[in-house]
Formats: structure tokens, sequence, C-alpha cells
């Protein structure tokens, strides 16, 4: 009877649910030292130091480093970068693409470029941070534009895909080469040009 008593104590605490507030934790401690450091510059003992965890805790759900700093910046970002659904699809566009410039003109945006960088040489990397962000936000903005489209104030023959790569993809190649500036004039400016090639100025 023991040994059955222990098995299912086992059992329970193997399934036992995450704790929010240990993960939120986790998290808020890694943006903590992202906001100074580089990802190669921190590692888990520093994440599990500085939120107060073991590293078994982080392990428990977290399969690298990399993947807490994607959650990490997932859970900073979004809240930050929302799409109005109240907003008609030409407002709630404009509103996301000037809330995005704006946090990635920032060190949100020094994280999005070294997760890419990592990436080149993990492909592991990049496809988590597509799978956990980028399709995500992607099936959002198409959404958006999908009912911008029926609405007949964009052509009808708009290929959806191509105006998502049009309109964020000035974003990444500023962010990744440094050219140019990410900042309200470019946000402004870029938003009204596409905009001046849907024919809706």
């Amino acid at each position: 009877m023991q040994v059955n008593k222990t098995a299912s104590n086992e059992k329970t605490s193997v399934g036992r649910p995450r704790s929010e507030a240990t993960r939120r934790q986790i998290l808020s401690a890694t943006i903590g030292l992202l906001q100074d450091k580089s990802i190669q510059g921190i590692s888990i003992e520093a994440i599990a130091r500085e939120a107060g965890v073991s590293k078994a805790t982080i392990y428990r759900w977290w399969d690298s480093k990399a993947l807490v700093v994607i959650d990490a910046f997932m859970e900073n970002h979004l809240v930050k970068t929302t799409i109005p659904r109240d907003l008609k699809p030409r407002e709630a566009l404009a509103y996301h693409f000037e809330s995005l410039v704006e946090q990635y003109s920032g060190w949100p945006g020094r994280l999005v470029a070294q997760i890419i960088a990592e990436g080149q040489s993990d492909p592991s990397i990049l496809r988590a941070f597509r799978e956990r962000f980028h399709y995500g936000r992607r099936a959002v903005v198409r959404e958006v534009l999908e009912e911008w489209k029926v609405s007949e104030e964009i052509p009808a023959d708009t290929n959806i895909e191509i105006l998502m790569d049009v309109i964020y993809g000035a974003v990444y190649m500023r962010l990744m080469l440094g050219h140019a500036p990410l900042d309200e004039a470019f946000a402004e400016s870029h938003i009204a040009y596409v905009y001046h090639l849907l024919g809706i100025d």
C-alpha cells in the first residue's frame, strides 16, 4: 500500500500545472536582464538567480534559453502592439504599424535582431520565433487585410500575402541593416505611401 501511495504522489507532482505567477516572474526577470545585456550575455543560471527559482524549474517549462527569451519578448511586446478591432481596417493597420515601429526602435527591436541573427546559425531558434510569434501576428494582420478587401476599399485582386511583406518588410530591413531610422516620420510616410500604392490616398 505504501508503494502505491508514493507512486500516486509522484504522479501528482509530475502532473501539477504551472504556476502562472512563477512563469511571469521568470519572463520578467529575463526582460530585466535583456535591458542592458545581449542574448549571448545572459544565461539560464542568471535568469534563475534573478527570478529566484531553480534552473530545473526553468528547464521544466522551456527547452532552451532562446525559448525563454522569445516568450519574454512576446509577453512584453504583444500588449504594446495591439491591432484594434473597433477601428476600420485602414486605421487599425496604421495604428499597429506605428506602434510596431515605435517598439522596434528601442531595445525590443535590438532583441528581435539578435534572435534573427542567432537563427542564422541555429535554424531551430528562427523556427521557434516563427511558430511562437510571427505566424500568429501575421494571421491577425491577414484577417484585417481580408476584411479590408471585402469592404472593396482596396482592389479585389490585392495579393494579401505580398501586401503584408510590402508593409512590414521595410521595418525588418531597417532593423537588420540600420541604413535608415525606425522613427515616427518613417512610420507615417511608409504607411501613407503603401496606401497611395493601393489607390486610397
